[in-house]
């Protein structure tokens, strides 16, 4: 029984590690890395043309420190799909980013999930809410 205490409660760990990596990968100018993070992504054009035109507006130098994380998929017992609003920035300069991810849960969190990432938005409103 703790096991799957345990694995649920690590849930949103491993969301946001993934989302946490996906952008990392971002920041540091990594557009195959960022593709390889997106499912599917890399065999659609207009999904692949945003992801290197965010890359190139994005690239910064330094370390990542993700300021604000709303999950709306990070709990639950079943599968699950909807946006996560990050806030991030790298050292302090400049105004902070935030964007939208695409996060879904497959399968059961008790037997064992996956975590998929299906896109990420062009950087958002410091106040505006992500699309449902």
């Amino acid at each position: 029984m703790s096991f799957f205490v345990a694995r649920f409660l690590t849930q949103e760990n491993r969301e946001r590690a993934a989302v946490t990596g996906l952008l990392r990968a971002q920041a540091r100018g990594d557009a195959s890395a960022v593709l390889r993070s997106l499912s599917g992504c890399a065999r659609d054009a207009a999904c692949r043309s945003l992801v290197e035109a965010d890359v190139r507006r994005l690239r910064r130098a330094g370390t990542l420190k993700i300021l604000s994380y709303r999950s709306s998929t990070s709990s639950g017992l079943g599968s699950r799909r909807g946006p996560t609003r990050v806030a991030w920035d790298i050292g302090g300069i400049g105004v902070p980013v935030v964007q939208c991810v695409d996060v879904e849960h497959r399968g059961n969190v008790l037997l064992g999930d996956t975590i998929v990432l299906h896109g990420i938005s062009a950087p958002i409103a410091g106040g505006a809410l992500c699309p449902r």
